[in-house]
């Protein structure tokens, strides 16, 4: 399986006063060519700074990232358009993805525009995201605040679909809907991964949503990684102390 994303021995450090906390320490993982990996640990353990790092929200103190074998750490701002080409994020507050003083179709315009659609090809592109994604086009033209919770993710998903990423990161995307709306939301990634081949990283503190979606699973504790298989090896004959607390707290 081809990797698309290796990330090797990388490292973050932040600073409570002059208190040093290493939030990410020694971390090393690849994410295969149309796997969905999950990425599971409690609140705290470096998952979120994790895939910040990886979209260049935060830059690592030292380590390796490379997508699709090209290393992306020091990527420069031109850099970054081709590699937010490649990878995409949705975030754990769908409206965080969007202006609220913008409509969504505008959100979903403008992520379509800055790879160099001209507006009348993206006013297709966008209903035919919204179709992909589940939605009616009549919430093109409606604000974050006049839809749900778990509309507004649809429509951020369609916002991360718009330049056809190779990767998308996930990043507690279903904790803050309702149950019923989570279900939802999942069997749309699962249907999105079967019709376009995308990779998955899916950071959830959920061990029962990612047996549902991963091919794989990494365990994270205090900025590392201590335990990797399928979900049902991890679920079912945890290795580690750690990794059995959790899996009992769910379960």
């Amino acid at each position: 399986m081809r990797e698309i994303l290796e990330v090797l021995d990388v490292k973050k450090t932040y600073y409570k006063g002059k208190q040093p906390f290493m939030a990410v320490n020694g971390l090393s993982f690849s994410v295969g060519e149309g796997e969905c990996l999950g990425l599971v640990g409690e609140s705290g353990c470096g998952k979120s700074t994790a895939a910040r790092i990886i979209t260049g929200l935060e830059k690592p103190d030292s380590g390796s990232i490379r997508l699709e074998g090209r290393e992306i750490r020091e990527a420069g701002r031109k850099e970054w358009k081709r590699i937010y080409s490649r990878v995409q994020m949705v975030f754990q507050t769908p409206q965080d993805s969007f202006d609220p003083r913008q409509k969504l179709e505008d959100g979903i315009r403008e992520a379509l525009c800055n790879q160099g659609m001209k507006k009348r090809e993206a006013q297709v592109r966008i209903r035919e995201l919204l179709e992909m994604t589940e939605l009616e086009a009549e919430y093109a033209g409606r604000y974050p605040h006049q839809v749900s919770g778990g509309q507004c993710q649809r429509a951020a998903i369609a916002r991360a679909l718009a330049v056809s990423p190779k990767l998308l990161i996930c990043d507690e995307a279903t904790s803050a809907l309702d149950v019923t709306v989570q279900a939802q939301i999942v069997e749309l990634l699962k249907k999105l991964q079967r019709d376009t081949q995308m990779s998955y990283l899916l950071i959830s503190h959920d061990l029962a949503l990612v047996q549902a979606m991963c091919d794989r699973v990494l365990v994270m504790y205090q900025g590392k990684i201590i335990e990797e298989g399928t979900p049902d090896e991890v679920i079912r004959s945890p290795r580690e102390e750690y990794t059995r607390i959790l899996v009992d707290s769910v379960f």
